[in-house]
C-alpha cells in the first residue's frame, strides 16, 4: 500500500494503522501529531486508525531547546 507521508511517498505492509507507522518510524506517540488526510487524529484513536491506499499523512514532532 502506497500513502504520502510528509510529502513523500511510502510504501506500507497492507492494513496499517497509525500506531503501527509511528512504531515503524520509531516515533513515540507522546511526543507527535498526526494529520490524516487533512485531520488531525485524536493520539487515543492512533490504535484503531487504518490507513488506506493514497492516504496524506503529515506528522510533526515536537522538540526541546533552549
Amino acid at each position: 500500500m502506497n500513502i504520502r507521508l510528509n510529502g513523500s511517498e511510502k510504501t506500507l505492509k497492507e492494513f496499517s494503522s497509525i500506531s503501527a507507522l509511528l512504531q515503524d518510524l520509531s516515533l513515540n506517540p507522546k511526543t507527535v501529531v498526526v494529520e490524516l488526510n487533512t485531520e488531525i487524529i485524536q493520539p487515543g484513536s492512533y490504535d484503531e486508525q487504518t490507513l488506506t491506499e493514497n492516504d496524506s499523512v503529515e506528522i510533526i514532532r515536537f522538540v526541546g531547546g533552549g
